[in-house]
């Protein structure tokens, strides 16, 4: 006599509906950030680099949350590992080399930005045939990439306009993760 289990197999709309709060939070996230760069102008290029360490190492740990919460579905929730250890390393990397050069701080943002926006996108690309208002996600990555491009081609910035800069990208990724949270927040089950 063989016995059969049953496999609840979830859809990617409601993975995503019940983890909402994970992208939420990489949302509040990165506007505190943003915000506290903006309030703290003349902040010290030792406590951007510090302030930037621990948002990409919690930026990456919501990413990797959110991917580790989503059991089972493992072919569409690669990229959100890609981010999240992408963000740990670069989080763990700035704490470990403290004395980072405004310069050396500018590529590894620009790399993790650019990196962070394409899978985002390919992400968003994936998910296009099972939820709506995907382009948030998808503008949000090309939003990252387009500002690790300027990153890269003007890296003579002062540390001020950097900072200005920095902290003016996280507010917008920032609003357009949570935008993007919100919306597939109504796939939630009741």
């Amino acid at each position: 006599m063989t016995s059969q289990t049953s496999v609840s197999v979830i859809s990617l709309p409601q993975l995503i509906a019940r983890n909402w709060w994970l992208f939420l939070l990489r949302g509040v996230a990165a506007l505190i950030f943003g915000v506290l760069s903006l309030v703290w102008p003349g902040i010290s290029l030792a406590t951007l680099i510090l302030f930037f360490g621990a948002y990409a190492l919690v930026d990456g740990a919501f990413a990797l949350a959110a991917a580790i919460v989503g059991r089972g579905n493992a072919e569409i929730r690669w990229w959100l590992v890609l981010v999240g250890l992408i963000g740990i390393g670069i989080g763990i990397a700035t704490f470990l080399w403290p004395s980072l050069t405004a310069l050396m701080l500018l590529y590894f943002i620009a790399g993790w930005v650019i990196a962070t926006g394409v899978l985002q996108i390919i992400g968003a690309i994936e998910l296009r045939n099972v939820i709506e208002d995907e382009w948030w996600l998808i503008l949000d990555g090309a939003l990252s990439v387009l500002f690790g491009v300027l990153l890269f081609i003007m890296p003579g910035a002062g540390a001020l306009a950097l900072i200005w800069l920095i902290a003016l990208f996280a507010i917008a990724f920032g609003i357009l993760m949570i935008g993007f949270a919100l919306k597939v927040k109504k796939f939630k089950e009741v």
